[in-house]
């Protein structure tokens, strides 16, 4: 005896060529709810220019209004940058040493980035610097679906005009939302060489 849940034999040709033909079943309009979650070229260049903009802004609002305010500041750039929302993000800074080389949490990156936490008493803030400028400069940025991955140099200008050059890696994917979230980021002064 057939269940009454059963599909017909004689619909089955009928539903392996809609399959096929990329048909899909009716579904009521109130219950789709369609989110493109791929990754553009234009959108992760888009966030790599906020993270450089972010970067001088902190570093200007440290100079226009002290640690407090630049703190502030770091705390929703990191908030709306990075993924540690959705969990652990693999952040390795440029000037870290052993046993804090890794910022795997929100307050190991705060730390990094404004200095202040007696939990990582080696930071003194990268972005309190004085940095003016920030630039990215892509060697190539690889997409898969929802995630994105770009390797190449951060140029960063002092206030000196002395310029900064680190080799970056970031990965990004979208969260929920469909916002772009860093979840890797790696950063190195580059090989001098023997």
């Amino acid at each position: 005896m057939r269940s009454r849940t059963s599909t017909p034999l004689a619909f089955l040709p009928f539903c392996a060529a809609a399959l096929a033909l990329g048909a899909a079943a009716p579904v009521a309009a109130q219950n789709v709810l369609v989110v493109n979650q791929a990754v553009t070229e234009a959108e992760v260049t888009a966030a790599q220019r906020a993270w450089c903009q972010a970067l001088v802004d902190i570093s200007s609002t440290h100079a226009r209004s002290g640690q407090p305010a630049a703190k502030a500041l770091a705390e929703r750039v990191i908030d709306g940058a990075y993924g540690y929302q959705m969990g652990t993000v693999l952040f390795k800074p440029t000037l870290t040493v052993v046993p804090q080389t890794f910022r795997t949490t929100r307050a190991g990156a705060l730390a990094y980035f404004v200095g202040g936490d007696a939990a990582f008493p080696k930071d003194t803030g990268f972005a309190l610097k004085g940095w003016t400028k920030c630039e990215v400069a892509n060697a190539a940025v690889f997409i898969a679906g929802d995630s994105a991955t770009t390797m190449g140099n951060v140029r960063i200008t002092g206030a000196k005009g002395d310029v900064t050059t680190v080799d970056k890696t970031w990965k990004f994917v979208k969260d929920d939302a469909g916002k772009l979230r860093i979840v890797v980021h790696h950063s190195s002064l580059p090989y001098a060489g023997s």
